[in-house]
């Protein structure tokens, strides 16, 4: 597997590739944002892991425009930038993934490996299931014509399963990837559930949010 690694910091990019050749990855680098856009463009990578903080060019800004030009190559954001709305943005504008430094290198390749598991299908702006609509970047909620207002976390919350629309997701997936912890009461998710459905359904006579006893919680590719 390819490997382009953008990061302007020299011992922390000649570390990656060391680490990662040992791995059995292929590695390129790039030491700027322009360097690491033009190779993006050129090569044929599987994926690449992207500082944010780079000279020429920001991470934000590679990221945008490969996605701009439909390039869907994974991108694994790597920075020092560790606030929720620095996340958020790398996310928004396209990041598969995003890890801050320090990192776990365990972590790292695990994170790899599953974002190469994944493939770098094209993967739309507006994410929909049947009438229901939600757009990472403008942050927005709707139900065929209507608006519907979400809180920051209930709309984390809808993201994550409308990215998995029509897979059952138990308490635990969805405590890891929309409060990024284990250790918070699993109760709190059924909460969430609630307040969702109260907005998402039930104006409208759905029954899209669907709960699997046992298992966790489904949201129907038809909107329900």
């Amino acid at each position: 597997m390819r490997v382009l690694v953008v990061e302007d910091e020299r011992r922390m990019a000649a570390a990656l590739q060391r680490g990662l050749q040992a791995e059995g990855f292929a590695v390129d680098l790039a030491h700027d944002g322009e360097e690491g856009l033009h190779a993006a463009r050129q090569g044929d990578y599987d994926i690449v892991v992207l500082d944010i903080m780079l000279p020429r060019l920001s991470g934000y800004n590679v990221c945008k425009q490969l996605r701009a030009e439909e390039n869907w190559v994974p991108i694994l954001m790597l920075s020092a930038k560790d606030g929720e709305y620095d996340m958020a943005d790398g996310l928004d504008l396209g990041a598969d993934d995003y890890l801050t430094k320090p990192f776990s290198y365990v972590v790292l390749v695990a994170r790899l490996r599953a974002l190469l598991r994944r493939g770098s299908g094209r993967r739309p702006s507006v994410l929909v299931a049947g009438d229901l609509s939600l757009d990472p970047a403008r942050r927005r909620v709707e139900r065929g014509e209507s608006a519907i207002e979400l809180t920051p976390r209930e709309f984390a919350l809808l993201e994550y399963l409308i990215r998995r629309r029509d897979e059952v997701v138990s308490k635990a997936e969805i405590l890891e990837h929309v409060w990024d912890t284990f250790d918070t009461d699993p109760n709190v998710v059924e909460v969430y559930v609630g307040y969702l459905r109260r907005k998402i359904d039930a104006p409208f006579g759905r029954n899209a949010l669907q709960t699997v006893r046992g298992a966790g919680y489904r949201l129907a590719g038809d909107g329900g």
